[in-house]
């Protein structure tokens, strides 16, 4: 059952009126009950002291009960009380409350607590409830004697009529009290619940307006209590969320704007697998209906490869990318799953049709251009060998052809050697055999291969490897590759009686190595090629000094494979330096 504010609030009152009654009630009785017995014990004891007199002084044997009973008559009219005499051993020998024949019969009050008390202590006092009498007693009882011998005590017992009267009369005047003030907490909680529901009303309408979407609406409750301060706190979140709206609209529009103009393909789908959202590239490129909202992915396209993708995302903590073919296209798709809330997944697809197709054609072009030309390759230099053996006689007509076919054979070689690496870079079968490796080690090995092609232009080396610098993760034969083509380089190009510079430097957690030469230098307008296969700067040099034109493209695609990268840095006239970097040995890191 649902209640109103004046509901709640009267229930608070009736409830609140309740409580203090009972805590009134419950402390003011006992602290009453409290002063009255304590008063009552007072006057009982100054009686008790003048009836223990009485006894003390009565010189009748214990076997004569008949005058300790009309003992006890006498002193109970007196005293105005019930009054027990008692022997030691807690025979009753004269009540007030009894006759001669109940006298006779009555049990032993030995183990009454006030009797126990007054021949222990002196005096007794104890406040019970009477079976007897059916109401509450205060009972005192202390000792008495004869030629100085407690022989016995005498008690006496009175109903706390008065008390449990004084009780009910206060119980009575908390209860008319608790009655009045009801009466009056009625009226003004009718008043109070009509002033409060007044601007309780008026916010839940505002709320209400607010919460249909009519964030121009405000509750105008003026003043400085609490309706007022959560009206102008209303208000205000009106006024931010409609701000937030306006941005989030701005945003939604930008983002559709930008999604469709995408020429990849975006899919969003929701946590139950349907489509939330997919663009006008991926539309075109699956073939599918304008109206694909609410759809599940097997409804789009029935394709195991994508499905595999997307269930292998939707339980993996890191995007998951592959390829599958679909209406003649070959699409690479990246798939991630939403973590925490709102869950669903993230699929973009690319269109790699062309690019595969020119991949495929450039790598059987590299392979079998390397295969047809090894045999020619091989001929031609035996050949050379056998022409240089059958002219010895003449060898001034011979030596300067001889030369030729040597340096054409030894550049087409290199470049077979080239594009077979190449090729087997950019293969799948493709895999390094990464270690931790010296990387000082490695630079000495490679230096010492190159001295005498060094000396022969009368270049110098030098190197500056920082004592601390760690072990590189790398794949120590690739990397001593990497280091020969950029120090053939440096050494071709280099000028001669020049110095060709190794230098290491830590990165944190990856160290870069720099070979700088002091050569004629490059271009700014072919450094951002310069990694490019077949890329030349100067064509006709470069076939003059032996170049193939892939050796700064396998660089680039060794060092990558390896997790770094490569970057160059050249000032026409002053030579070149090229840098790359390799990650840091865990183990050493």
């Amino acid at each position: 059952m649902k209640l109103d504010m004046r509901s709640k609030l009267f229930l608070v009152v009736v409830a609140v009126l309740v409580v203090s009654f009972l805590v009134a009630d419950t402390y003011l009785s006992r602290v009453l009950d409290a002063d009255l017995t304590a008063r009552i014990r007072n006057d009982l004891q100054v009686r008790l002291n003048f009836l223990e007199k009485e006894a003390s002084a009565f010189e009748a044997s214990f076997d004569e009960q008949t005058q300790w009973k009309a003992l006890a008559d006498d002193l109970s009219a007196r005293g105005e009380g019930r009054v027990t005499i008692l022997l030691k051993d807690g025979t009753v020998l004269g009540d007030s409350g009894m006759d001669m024949s109940e006298i006779a019969h009555a049990q032993a009050h030995a183990d009454r607590p006030e009797v126990q008390q007054a021949f222990s202590g002196g005096q007794g006092f104890s406040v019970r409830w009477s079976s007897t009498l059916k109401q509450r007693m205060i009972y005192m009882a202390v000792p008495f004697q004869r030629e100085g011998v407690v022989v016995g005590a005498i008690r006496f017992a009175k109903p706390l009529t008065e008390v449990e009267l004084a009780l009910k009369n206060l119980r009575n005047s908390i209860l008319s009290a608790t009655g009045i003030a009801f009466l009056v907490s009625v009226f003004l909680t009718i008043f109070l619940s009509f002033w409060m529901s007044k601007n309780v009303r008026r916010l839940t309408s505002s709320a209400r307006k607010m919460a249909s979407g009519d964030l121009t609406e405000r509750t105008h409750i003026e003043g400085r209590d609490e309706f007022a301060e959560l009206g102008r706190v209303l208000n205000q979140l009106a006024s931010e969320l409609q701000n937030a709206l306006d941005e989030l609209r701005k945003e939604r529009d930008l983002m559709n704007r930008v999604l469709e103009g995408m020429q990849e393909g975006v899919l969003l789908l929701g946590k139950d697998g349907r489509v939330v959202f997919a663009n006008m590239a991926l539309r075109n490129l699956l073939h599918l209906s304008v109206d694909v909202t609410g759809k599940s992915q097997l409804e789009l396209i029935r394709n195991a490869t994508l499905k595999r993708i997307m269930d292998e995302a939707k339980f993996s903590t890191e995007p998951v990318s592959a390829e599958f073919e679909v209406h003649s296209r070959r699409l690479l798709v990246h798939a991630s799953a939403f973590k925490g809330e709102p869950q669903g997944m993230l699929a973009v697809f690319v269109d790699v049709t062309d690019l595969r197709r020119l991949e495929t054609l450039r790598r059987d072009f590299v392979a079998n251009v390397s295969h047809e030309l090894r045999t020619p390759i091989a001929a031609v230099r035996s050949s050379a060998e056998t022409l240089r053996r059958i002219v010895e006689v003449q060898p001034e007509l011979s030596d300067e052809f001889i030369g030729i076919i040597e340096r054409n054979t030894e550049r087409l070689h290199q470049l077979v050697e080239d594009l077979l690496d190449f090729s087997h870079i950019e293969s799948k079968e493709f895999r390094l055999a990464l270690e931790d490796v010296d990387l000082e080690d490695s630079i000495s090995q490679t230096l010492s291969m190159f001295q005498k092609q060094a000396d022969a232009k009368s270049m110098r080396f030098s190197k500056a490897i920082p004592e601390s610098t760690p072990f590189v993760r790398a794949d120590r034969r690739r990397l001593e590759q990497v280091l020969s083509n950029l120090l053939d380089n440096a050494i071709k190009y280099g000028a001669e009686d020049t110095p060709v510079h190794i230098g290491v430097e830590v990165l944190h957690e990856f160290v870069r190595v720099s070979v700088r030469d002091a050569g004629q230098g490059i271009e700014a307008q072919h450094l951002p090629r310069l990694f490019e296969r077949f890329y030349r700067v100067d064509a006709g040099r470069s076939r003059e000094v032996g170049g193939t034109g892939l050796g700064l493209s396998i660089v680039k695609h060794l060092v990558e494979a390896m997790h770094g990268w490569v970057s160059v840095e050249s000032t026409p006239g002053k030579g070149s330096t090229f840098h790359f970097t390799l990650p840091v040995a865990q183990s050493v890191a």
